[in-house]
């Protein structure tokens, strides 16, 4: 499933699947049904796999039987960030290029990382597509970006095994992890990385059993049309199944959090000259099977 939460102009966040180019509203497609589901992506993540089947079998009914206001044209319709996480957990210096570029433009170690390097990001930094990145100039002037392959814990996950990880995952989207690169105090990146609209996300989650091998998706980001970011998830250092042993080897991940994976190299900092983002700029970060997620950058003062 491809699952997205949605506005009709200025309504309330609605729970939806996206097929092709139409939005099916689930929790009316079930009340049509006599079923009953959540209203929103969290809760239904949240549900469990039962509730989960049910809305893979209610969008496998004829939709020709379907009445008209449980189907919506995308292009009819306003995406949100799919859910509000509990935490968003990003992971610095997972592609083994970036580590070169980073220690070059960033002063990080040159030696490449023994373990994943963790920061986190708070749920207020989490924004939709379409969405505006706010641009600060009173806070920054090294405003970059990272596109990142995003995962999305569908089960309350402790101690778990690199064979077991998988089983915890929900399904998958994208994180733009946005940073003012000047604002690292003291080495630490919570504020250079957690401030409002820092992380953008969307446009929708892929139910993990429509991605494959998540190992192996293209990742390219673009600022007003030109490619500043190409890779592959296959280049990680260190892959999912081992993020999520590490994490939870001393914390709790619950249904909905996210772990953004990491970022290839291309980042602005790392660019000679060095390149950051400006109001005005228009940033797409896109991962296969996934989609793209598309914000803007204004002027916040």
């Amino acid at each position: 499933m491809r699952l997205v939460t949605y506005c009709l102009d200025e309504g309330p966040a609605r729970l939806g699947a996206q097929i092709d180019e139409s939005v099916i509203d689930l929790p009316a497609l079930a009340a049509f049904h006599n079923e009953e589901l959540p209203q929103d992506l969290l809760s239904l993540v949240r549900a469990g796999d039962v509730v989960h089947e049910t809305a893979r079998r209610l969008l496998a009914t004829d939709p020709v039987a379907w009445p008209a206001d449980v189907c919506r044209p995308l292009d009819e319709v306003s995406l949100r960030a799919p859910l509000r996480p509990g935490k968003v957990i990003g992971v610095g210096l997972n592609y083994v290029e970036h580590v070169e570029e980073s220690s070059r433009s960033l002063d990080t170690a040159k030696e490449l990382p023994s373990r994943p390097v963790l920061f986190s990001k708070p749920s207020t930094a989490v924004t939709g597509p379409g969405q505006p990145i706010l641009h600060n100039a009173d806070l920054t002037d090294q405003l970059d970006w990272e596109c990142e392959l995003a995962v999305v814990i569908g089960r309350t996950a402790f101690r778990v095994s690199e064979d077991d990880a998988f089983d915890y995952i929900f399904g998958y989207s994208i994180v733009n992890d946005i940073s003012a690169r000047d604002q690292r105090r003291s080495g630490q990146w919570f504020f250079s990385k957690g401030q409002d609209s820092y992380a953008p996300f969307g446009p929708a989650v892929v139910t993990a059993d429509e991605v494959p091998d998540p190992q192996s998706l293209d990742l390219e980001l673009r600022v007003n049309g030109v490619t500043k970011q190409k890779s592959n998830t296959r280049h990680m250092l260190f892959p999912i199944a081992r993020l999520i042993a590490d994490i939870t080897s001393g914390v709790t991940l619950e249904p909905g959090d996210v772990i953004a994976t990491g970022s290839p190299s291309g980042v602005g900092a790392g660019m000679v000259p060095p390149q950051f983002l400006v109001p005005g700029d228009i940033v797409e970060a896109t991962v296969e099977g996934i989609g793209t997620l598309t914000n803007p950058v204004i002027d916040a003062r």
